[in-house]
């Protein structure tokens, strides 16, 4: 298999911690990519049309994305337990997931107003708007971490990417000291091997 990566995005993260947790990560080649919200890698298109990470090509051939879709198919793979069987367990862990990606979707819609848009035509507002939503999911999940307890699924798993991520670019974001149970969780959670081996990183400058 081989996956177009990038050792910053997130939802590449959460694939690759997918494939550690399923024993299939030394089967995944990465392959580079420039992928970038104005500035599309041509390379990524053929393969996926929105010119994104990750997009994962199976050994048959077969594209795959987004990392929902990828992730899903690599815990099938690699007979996995991350998406739980049908039922209570199993809606919670996909809306868990849903949460945890939208704090990584406005993460990085922000993100990108800050460093991609020009600086006189940024919008403040935006950006409030797009950490207003990472605040509520935020203090949805410290309602809730205490009873986590040791379950390792989709969601938590993505959760923990999402912290991950708030950690590696918005390091004066301190989101511990008003989610005391949510950073008590993550302290534990985050040493994971899945989560210590796929830690993001800048790219090359």
């Amino acid at each position: 298999m081989k996956i177009y990566f990038s050792p910053s995005s997130p939802f590449v993260r959460k694939c690759m911690a997918v494939a550690h947790e399923t024993g299939l990560a030394s089967r995944i080649q990465t392959l580079p990519s420039a992928a970038h919200p104005v500035n599309r890698d041509r390379n990524i298109i053929p393969s996926n049309p929105l010119g994104q990470v990750p997009t994962l090509i199976t050994d048959d051939g077969q594209a795959l994305y987004d990392s929902r879709v990828i992730c899903e198919y690599l815990d099938d793979l690699g007979g996995g337990k991350l998406f739980p069987a049908a039922g209570p367990a199993r809606w919670q862990a996909l809306a868990d997931q849903a949460l945890a990606d939208g704090i990584l979707g406005a993460a990085l819609l922000a993100r990108y107003e800050i460093t991609v848009r020009p600086e006189s035509s940024r919008w403040s507002d935006w950006i409030d708007g797009q950490m207003s939503k990472v605040a509520d999911a935020l203090a949805q999940f410290e309602q809730r971490a205490a009873a986590f307890g040791d379950r390792v699924d989709i969601g938590t798993l993505t959760l923990g990417c999402a912290l991950g991520y708030l950690d590696f670019r918005y390091a004066d974001y301190d989101w511990r000291s008003s989610h005391p149970a949510l950073a008590a969780w993550y302290a534990g959670f985050g040493e994971r091997p899945s989560l210590r081996d796929t830690a993001p990183q800048a790219p090359p400058a």
